[in-house]
């Protein structure tokens, strides 16, 4: 794995790439000398690159970190003002950066998001929407919705309350303080912060843990649990994901692996 380290840290400017080495995929920020400010054509790219995730079954986790000395300063503010003006937004009527942020909450994938540096603006939720976030002790995070007159998106809202609870997202919402990396580790931001030249390494490790494992399961409990924290939960679709895994090859697979005292090989069905 050493491959996606090393792309990791690769130089780059341009709109955010996907690189695949076997079950892990690595998304990359590349835009370092503006901290890697996502633009309005980045959201596409974005969105296209979680498309083909959905449907790479091969591909099991990914790692979303940044080039350069941050991990992304958010949205570009002249993009949103752009969009406003011109009356444009997803082809849902709604928030087309929020719809892309929402598409990778959505992926099927265990997703770990590897903060090499500061992390603001629309960016904070998008590394809330991956399920393990390992930061660095210059990682640090600003929310300045409030003191811009940005009223956020719903689904951003709902995550920052499912995930850090509703003290903490006031304190970061309606104070726009902003917090180091220890604090942000405290309020259950950061899962841990590392030094800089192992944060790649932790981050792929988790990957690589989380690739292990039965992707059907895998994916129907993380399915469950985060419609769980939106408040959305589907009985009936719960239901059948957990009929999927009591008839798959894979459960088979497990149950054998386990008596057997060996590595479970799961294919996915």
């Amino acid at each position: 794995m050493s491959g996606l380290v090393d792309a990791a840290g690769a130089e780059g400017d341009g709109p955010p790439l996907l690189q695949v080495e076997g079950r892990i995929a690595l998304l990359r920020l590349r835009r370092p000398a503006q901290a890697n400010r996502i633009e309005a054509g980045d959201i596409d790219v974005l969105r296209t690159h979680c498309r083909a995730l959905c449907a790479a079954t091969d591909v099991r986790a990914v790692v979303l970190t940044g080039t350069g000395r941050h991990f992304s300063a958010g949205y570009d503010i002249g993009s949103v003002l752009r969009t406003l003006e011109a009356g444009q937004a997803s082809s849902a009527g709604g928030n087309a950066f929020a719809d892309m942020v929402d598409a990778v909450e959505a992926l099927p994938q265990v997703t770990v998001c590897a903060l090499n540096g500061g992390v603001f603006g629309g960016a904070t939720d998008l590394a809330l929407a991956c399920d393990f976030r390992y930061g660095v002790p210059q990682t640090r995070m600003f929310m300045p919705a409030a003191r811009l007159g940005l009223h956020y998106y719903p689904s951003g809202l709902r995550r920052y309350v499912s995930r850090l609870g509703l003290n903490a997202a006031k304190r970061l919402f309606l104070l726009a303080e902003e917090l180091e990396a220890s604090q942000l580790q405290a309020i259950g931001y950061l899962d841990a912060v590392v030094p800089p030249d192992a944060l790649m390494s932790r981050a792929i490790a988790t990957a690589q843990a989380a690739a292990a494992h039965a992707p059907l399961a895998s994916a129907g409990m993380k399915a469950a649990l985060n419609a769980m924290a939106h408040g959305t939960l589907d009985a009936a679709a719960v239901a059948l994901a957990e009929a999927a895994c009591l008839q798959s090859a894979d459960l088979r697979e497990g149950v054998a692996a386990w008596r057997e005292k060996r590595t479970a090989h799961f294919e996915g069905h």
